[in-house]
């Protein structure tokens, strides 16, 4: 596979454009990027990837019908974009720190060592008829081996589908059926906030009602022995006779890179198809200049490989930029609330990039499990999503950061606020439905077997636009404000009200760290407001005092009607594995219809579930 770049500059965190993109502000090239959005992204794929056959056309899309074609004719492999061409240049750099579940544990991995795992792992894969267009299941722990064998898949033009070592059985399953896996990749354990899970145990009850898995190859995260049947092998076993050298395989820019599957509770699991060239080069694009990453830096991005947030800035971002990044295996919590900041202080992590869920659980800690830490390597703390679209960065030098507030639109991204008649709204200061009016090159392309599916969902609502199940607010001096999920509205007595807008009047509380919002049926309003909170510590034996405090802040910050006719403390909500709270459970407890929950697996602890019913009917015989 011949490679060609415009350029030779090395890819490795530093700001490169191209002479027609070099010295421009934040602002010309953003109003480029809109205007002229074919001639910016094929400048800088022109710059920043590796071709093995360059692009003809730089895009070819259409909202209405849902075709999103970018860099059309051209061929590249990912796999050479994360590591060959590092391993050319720099081949000791650190490409991984592998922070594990115990502090002080950490291992190292340069570029040239993860080249030749994923290599090995690569031969392995075509030794088990594995080719082009297959699909992977990884089950896996956050780990070096889970990175090399999402790049192994990429080698050799495999598809991967990366799931949640936390998933059951059946939520797995389900997945591998869709998807129709050739091969499953496992580790006999995964090892997470002092636990042992058996995940070899979770795929053997999986693959039973899964006939296309022809091979299960399972990889020793400890010691532990496990029974292995006739589909598993021992993947470090198989990898040790396989050649380090695995030639690329070139693929179009429009193959498919990978599916992820969407968490939700109910219904047919849902398969996000991202492809090769678009989805790297935006992954690329917004690891550097949404983070700031500088040569050199530390990139500490603490989510798990099996979400999107993993994919992108974990793995494919950093990888691609040649940056050092930080695999976190263990909890924010383990073995203390400081987990995060004493890893920040023995790592020296430059960019910190958490998840929310996260940050709303360390706040009911006190601040010395912060500060007890140093910190002083931080140049970015973060908390986004997996395909960033809008951010605080870039943007002008010196410009203003909001906390908690997600600013201003990428490179290529034009937004757009929809009313409830399909309308756009105009001007500052308002409020509707968050779309984006052009195709991007990172945007998801369709749904696994189900294109009219992703129609549906995210381009039919608001015709010529794509709409993100969102709604947003456009502030005085048009920055932009996430509201919430649209999905969750509820209407008191003829006012539609969010129930976002209710938490976030609620959070302000400072011994509030975290609310959920549901709206249950009234015989006279239509939807009443019911509020599950949870209290730090130190406030719990104040709970009257903290419940009325928060009556009078939703009174203020929103209306009277606004005011939650239930209020029920909880020590915790119910969370699924990607932090996402369910609040289908919260509105059983509320309505009383616990015989009825539905599924709970997919909570990343389904205890949470009875500990909230008993203190419903604490509270109902109180």
């Amino acid at each position: 596979m011949t490679l060609s770049r415009t350029s030779a500059s090395q890819q490795d965190c530093a700001p490169h454009w191209s002479a027609q993109l070099a010295g421009k502000s934040y602002t010309e090239l953003h109003e480029l990027s809109v205007r002229e959005p074919e001639a910016f992204w094929g400048s800088v794929a022109r710059e920043r990837l590796a071709w093995s056959r360059h692009f003809e056309r730089v895009a070819d899309c259409d909202l209405s019908t849902g075709r999103i074609h970018w860099f059309v004719g051209g061929q590249l492999n990912v796999s050479v974009n994360c590591l060959d061409v590092h391993v050319a240049k720099d081949p000791d750099r650190v490409a991984l720190l592998w922070e594990k579940d115990e502090p002080g544990t950490e291992e190292q991995v340069t570029y040239r060592e993860l080249l030749e795992t994923t290599c090995r792992l690569a031969n392995t894969l075509k030794a088990h008829d594995v080719g082009k267009g297959d699909r992977v299941a990884i089950y896996m722990p956050v780990s070096p081996m889970a990175v090399a064998a999402m790049l192994a898949c990429a080698r050799i033009g495999a598809v991967h589908t990366v799931v949640f070592a936390g998933f059951s059985s059946e939520a797995l399953a389900g997945r591998i059926q869709d998807a129709q896996c050739k091969v499953v990749i496992t580790c006999n354990q995964a090892v997470r906030g002092g636990r042992l899970i058996n995940l070899k145990a979770t795929v053997d009850a999986a693959v039973e009602s899964c006939p296309s898995v022809q091979r299960v190859l399972v990889a020793r995260r400890t010691d532990h022995p496990i029974p292995m049947g006739k589909l598993d092998m021992s993947l470090e076993e198989a990898m040790a006779g396989a050649s380090p050298e695995c030639v690329p395989e070139p693929m179009d820019s429009e193959d498919m890179l990978f599916l992820l599957y969407t968490s939700g509770s109910t219904g047919k699991p849902k398969g996000i198809v991202h492809t090769q060239a678009g989805y790297l080069l935006y992954a690329s694009v917004t690891h550097q200049h949404v983070f700031d990453c500088s040569p050199g830096d530390v990139f500490g991005c603490v989510a798990d490989v099996g979400w999107i947030t993993g994919h992108s800035y974990v793995v494919y971002g950093p990888l691609s930029n040649g940056a050092t990044s930080v695999l976190f295996e263990s909890t924010p919590i383990y073995p203390n609330p400081g987990r995060y900041w004493e890893t920040v202080q023995r790592l020296r992590i430059n960019q910190f990039y958490g998840a929310p869920t996260a940050i709303r659980l360390l706040l009911k800690y006190e601040e010395s499990w912060v500060k007890k830490y140093d910190r002083s390597s931080l140049k970015t703390l973060a908390s986004e999503t997996g395909g960033v679209c809008i951010a605080p960065r870039p943007a002008e030098e010196g410009a203003e950061i909001r906390p908690a507030m997600a600013m201003r639109p990428f490179f290529g991204i034009q937004l757009a606020l929809m009313g409830e008649k399909g309308q756009m709204i105009t001007g500052n200061d308002v409020s509707g439905a968050l779309c984006i009016s052009k195709p991007w090159p990172g945007m998801a392309r369709t749904i696994f077997g189900d294109h009219q599916r992703f129609v549906e969902a995210y381009l039919k609502p608001y015709p010529g636009h794509y709409f993100t199940g969102d709604g947003a607010y456009r502030t005085e001096d048009g920055y932009y404000q996430i509201t919430g999920r649209m999905d969750d509205v509820i209407n008191i007595s003829g006012h539609r009200l969010g129930t976002a807008e209710i938490e976030d009047a609620l959070d302000e509380h400072p011994d509030v760290p975290e609310t959920a919002v549901v709206g249950i049926s009234h015989d006279i309003k239509g939807e009443v407001p019911f509020a599950f909170v949870v209290l730090k510590e130190h406030a719990v034996g104040q709970q009257e005092a903290v419940v009325e405090d928060l009556r009078r802040l939703v009174a203020t910050k929103i209306a009277k009607y606004a005011v939650p006719d239930h209020f029920l403390v909880v020590k915790r909500l119910p969370k699924t594995r990607s932090g996402k709270i369910m609040r289908r459970i919260l509105r059983k407890v509320a309505m009383e219809q616990t015989d009825s929950l539905g599924d709970v697996s997919t909570l990343d602890d389904p205890s949470v579930v009875m500990e909230i019913i008993r203190a419903y009917k604490q509270s109902v015989r109180g």
